[in-house]
């Protein structure tokens, strides 16, 4: 019987971690590898943030990819999110529906004026009516024709075959749907949606050739064990973009009082993921002010990507303190938005 230390101790190298060089030669760590390095105190976060460095060097260099968020509908929603301040059980949030063209115009020429490189436009619900589909499709339209180099990702729930063909055709570049927790946890987080539902408008959006974006909620209970099998989950389907939120608290919600994550778990998440998944875009999304505090600009040497600005319904730091990270970290921002391929 294979022993998984004998395993382990292969892939440090002895006394000194090769992680990163075995990967880029090929030499992928599965499942139990990745659980018992994670979980594993005697292993110190530094050297798996060193080693994921490595690969964030090799297939990104110094660039940052650069996001920001549009609320284009809020409050309304059916969904019982246990994470979510917006979620059918919360009674104090705010609600609006669908906001105009004009209002989605202005935050797209905003991006543009802030050199940011994807606008995620953002609906509150289960899933998009066809009336909505056509006003984010037709709205997306005339932002391409004014911004042709910004990439649009739409973040509509649950959608349907012909939904994403009339996204494809309006010119939405990718769509963003979060697994946010193991299949195993789902059931802890909602209950009125399954997990499987999640997965297949993933691979519906590539099934329709949208650039698929799905990412994670950590901090809300979950296991060691869920948290690297959420890993392997996007692995397996392929996604090219990957947020990793860590939980803000919002008071009313099922999480609103759970408080489990401290700055250097979270970089040790962040390695584990980029070790996962060495060639994908790793974001740092919503949660990154509370969480990760002063270890922010450390986050970057795993992750390339970062949302600028405000999230959703909890808010962001000022946009020049990004740029300053950025620059005094010795980074750069990315416009080009190509997926690497694994060497």
């Amino acid at each position: 019987m294979v022993n998984i230390y004998d395993i382990l101790f292969s892939y440090l190298g002895g006394d000194s971690m090769e992680l990163a060089h075995k990967i880029l030669a090929g030499q992928h760590i599965t499942a139990a590898e990745a659980y018992e390095l994670y979980q594993d105190d005697a292993i110190d976060t530094m050297d798996l943030v060193h080693e994921a460095y490595k690969l964030r060097q090799h297939f990104y260099g110094k660039k940052v990819k650069l996001n920001m968020i549009l609320n284009a509908k809020s409050g309304i929603c059916p969904e019982d999110c246990g994470y979510c301040g917006q979620s059918r059980d919360m009674k104090q949030k705010q609600r609006y529906a669908l906001v105009s063209q004009k209002e989605i115009e202005r935050g797209a020429e905003a991006a543009n004026n802030h050199q940011i490189g994807t606008y995620c436009i953002v609906m509150s619900g289960r899933g998009p009516s066809n009336k909505e589909v056509d006003h984010i499709a037709h709205t997306v339209e005339s932002i391409k024709e004014k911004h042709p180099q910004l990439k649009i990702c739409a973040c509509l729930g649950l959608a349907n075959e012909e939904q994403a063909e009339r996204l494809k055709a309006a010119g939405v570049d990718r769509y963003n749907h979060n697994l946010n927790t193991s299949e195993h946890y789902h059931s802890e987080v909602v209950s009125t949606h399954t997990y499987e539902q999640r997965v297949q408008t993933v691979e519906l959006m590539k099934k329709n050739q949208i650039s698929p974006c799905s990412g994670v909620i950590c901090g809300m209970g979950e296991s060691h064990q869920d948290r690297i099998d959420m890993a392997f989950a996007l692995k397996q389907i392929d996604v090219d973009s990957i947020p990793i939120n860590f939980l803000h608290p919002i008071k009313g919600t099922k999480f609103g009082e759970m408080d489990e994550l401290t700055p250097l778990e979270c970089l040790r998440i962040l390695a584990m993921f980029r070790l996962i998944n060495p060639t994908k875009e790793i974001r740092i999304a919503g949660g990154r002010e509370v969480n990760l505090k002063s270890l922010q600009p450390t986050a970057l040497l795993v992750a390339n990507s970062i949302f600028v600005g405000d999230y959703l319904i909890t808010g962001g730091q000022p946009n020049q303190l990004d740029f300053d990270m950025i620059q005094d970290m010795g980074f750069e921002v990315d416009y080009d938005t190509n997926i690497p391929t694994t060497s």
